[in-house]
């Protein structure tokens, strides 16, 4: 039986961006209107989106500013529930929210512990579980969360990223079992540095910087951000229809050295 051809188009589709404002976010929220999506912006400051709006609007498509500090449950679920009353419905969530505050293992603070945990692994947990609740109505759905190469390798000064980051890839493989029923897809991006302003201070040491270019093994550069927003526009797309629980590493050969 012959079927079409892959369709990578998103119209018609609701996405919600968690950490919009800038970097990742920014450019996933712009290549998800780009393919046809209306999209909400989670932002941990509503008036701090530096024009993101309006260039989702130039595009052809309904934008909808949200404040959602991931740290603040009731903000993750306030978000979701405004974007399903607002659109009617909600199609793709991409848990892109998250830091990585740098020290050496020994040295790192309860506070900083908490709060990295609660952003990455905590937000990402809770955002998924109200957004599945609309999705599983509507029994379909995507979800993107955001993991990392630092989820397979280790990153020295990161030891608390890292595991985040490796416990995103797992809790991905466990909600796309659990949700899987429910017609809802689980997937993850797990991304090498890329040019972003989180990345800037870091990778303007010249030092750092070309450490990092040679252990990108296979491609020796760093990455862009429509790089991995490609990625996320293909796994929210029905041309990504069989694929769950997987987590796409986006790494330019690191993990495979």
């Amino acid at each position: 039986m012959s079927q079409a051809p892959p369709d990578f188009n998103l119209r018609g589709s609701v996405a919600l961006v968690t950490g919009a404002a800038r970097g990742l976010g920014r450019s996933i929220a712009i290549a998800l209107a780009a393919s046809g999506a209306d999209v909400a912006l989670g932002l941990r400051d509503i008036n701090a989106h530096a024009g993101l709006p309006a260039e989702i609007t130039a595009l052809g498509r309904r934008v909808l500013p949200l404040q959602m500090e991931m740290a603040h449950l009731a903000q993750i679920k306030g978000a979701i529930d405004a974007t399903a009353q607002q659109f009617g419905r909600l199609d793709i969530l991409v848990n892109n929210a998250g830091i990585a505050p740098g020290n050496l293992a020994e040295d790192y603070t309860e506070e900083d512990f908490d709060h990295t945990v609660a952003i990455n692994l905590k937000g990402t947990f809770f955002a998924s579980q109200a957004a599945a609740r609309v999705m599983i109505s509507q029994k379909s759905g995507c979800i993107i969360n955001m993991s990392s190469q630092a989820g397979f390798a280790a990153l020295p000064t990161e030891s608390v990223y890292c595991m985040t980051k490796a416990g995103i890839a797992h809790l991905t493989k466990c909600l796309a079992i659990e949700w899987g029923r429910y017609g809802i897809r689980v997937n993850a991006v797990a991304p090498t540095f890329i040019h972003t302003p989180g990345t800037e201070a870091a990778l303007s040491d010249p030092g750092f910087r070309a450490d990092v270019i040679e252990r990108i093994a296979a491609l020796h550069r760093i990455g862009e951000p429509m790089e991995v927003s490609g990625a996320v526009v293909f796994l929210a797309s029905s041309a990504a229809s069989l694929i769950t629980g997987h987590t796409l590493v986006i790494d330019g050969g690191w993990t495979a050295r």
